[in-house]
């Protein structure tokens, strides 16, 4: 399918939607500022930027539905139960129709919604990653699918890109967290980082992961320290297996009080990007199938400067996947559910 440039709407607000009805359809007529249809007056002088930051990423997600123009639907509006809305990977595009491709105050409700799916302490540094690791186009170069139709029912925002899937459901995708499987990554120095994956936005967790091995003991690290991690293949580098024994890696039970503890507070960790319900409801998820079913497993031939800080592990249970894959870069996969 080929793609066109959407064309820039102007006052007359002609897409699919009156201008009254759009008004009373959204949250303070937050879209309706963003997209300028509204009196120039004074007390209405709000930038697009300064208007959609005020509102929760699933209001903006209607708000940009009720934008589009029919060519824009057919191009990336389809069906709530559409197999592509699982989908999930470490560099591709869901359409073929770019952020870029949006007039520009429907680009600003897209870069507000995505910012709007992290917390305030990390929300720029993602955005920062996601440029950088776009290319000369930048966050401009992501694509976006909606699948439902929000406000009326079950719905879901995608978007895609190098080193990012990330998702917006209103909680419409039942007993999953974050609406379905994730991927973020960050490329910092270079396609081969160094040791220290210097400016690497998600370093931390790996480091975060490290404090529990090092809290192990001789026995312990035997059960956690494993040869080769699992292949990253798509969406099956996330498939759940519902097993609670024989997954890799030290079962959780084999860990002392203060050591479940930090595991606890690095899953805490691990989320901090994150808004806070999404975080929330990962953690209540985990919870739901048992922290004692718990794999926690590190992986020493990946070991990029071999000082014993290992860039490859991975967190896992029978409905729930943090994989981290440190070198030669940073890739993350996570899928948390409440079944397998």
């Amino acid at each position: 399918m080929k793609t066109k440039s959407s064309p820039s709407f102007d006052c007359d607000c002609t897409f699919p939607v009156n201008r009254r009805t759009f008004l009373k359809t959204t949250v303070g007529g937050v879209a309706a500022v963003a997209t300028g249809c509204v009196s120039s007056r004074p007390e209405r002088e709000v930038s697009a930027a300064g208007a959609v930051a005020q509102a929760k990423s699933e209001t903006l997600v209607t708000s940009l539905y009720k934008t589009l123009t029919e060519e824009q639907r057919k191009e990336i509006a389809f069906p709530f139960d559409h197999p592509l809305r699982s989908k999930v990977d470490n560099n591709w595009h869901i359409t073929k129709k770019k952020v870029s491709e949006f007039s520009k105050d429907q680009q600003e409700m897209v870069r507000q919604i995505f910012l709007g799916l992290h917390s305030p302490e990390y929300a720029e540094k993602v955005m920062q990653q996601v440029i950088h690791d776009s290319g000369k186009e930048g966050f401009e170069s992501s694509s976006i699918a909606l699948f439902g139709e929000p406000g009326s029912g079950k719905f879901e925002f995608v978007l895609t890109g190098r080193h990012c899937t990330r998702r917006c459901d209103g909680d419409s995708v039942e007993g999953a967290a974050f609406g379905g499987p994730i991927f973020y990554g960050h490329a910092a120095k270079g396609f081969y980082e160094k040791a220290d994956h210097e400016g690497n936005a998600y370093w931390f967790q790996a480091l975060r992961a490290n404090e529990v091995f090092k809290m192990l003991d001789g026995k312990q690290r035997k059960l956690a320290l494993l040869d080769e991690p699992r292949e990253e293949k798509g969406t099956d580098t996330v498939k759940l297996t519902g097993k609670t024994d024989g997954l890799p890696g030290i079962p959780l039970t084999e860990l002392s009080r203060d050591q479940k503890a930090e595991v606890g507070k690095v899953m805490a960790d691990l989320l901090a990007p994150f808004r806070k319900p999404d975080a929330e409801e990962a953690m209540k998820l985990i919870r739901v199938n048992g922290y004692d079913n718990l794999h926690m497993a590190f992986y020493k031939n990946h070991d990029i400067g071999n000082d014993g800080v290992w860039d490859v592990w991975q967190i896992e249970g029978p409905a729930m996947l943090w994989y981290f894959r440190g070198e030669p870069h940073v890739h993350t996969w996570v899928n948390i559910r409440k079944h397998a």
